[in-house]
């Protein structure tokens, strides 16, 4: 049982429906994080646009550091 409410993606419709099918089509699965963001997806896509944002400012070993060190610091093994 999750911690989060999400919506169901066999129950999806309009924004979560469309973020659901964008995963699947990019990624083959429906990853946990569209998931978390499935009754808001307006927040989903602030977050990528946030992240993109930064992520265009670095070199992609960089921001791998920098969220590796992250992780380790919060102690997260996600």
């Amino acid at each position: 049982m999750p911690f989060l409410k999400t919506i169901d993606p066999n129950d999806a419709s309009g924004d979560a429906q469309a973020l659901f099918e964008k995963d699947l089509q990019k990624k083959g699965y429906i990853s946990n994080y569209t998931r978390a963001y499935s009754l808001r997806p307006e927040v989903l896509e602030a977050w990528r646009e946030l992240q993109g944002s930064i992520r265009r400012n670095m070199r992609l070993r960089r921001y791998e550091l920098v969220t590796f060190a992250a992780a380790m610091a919060l102690h997260c093994t996600y």
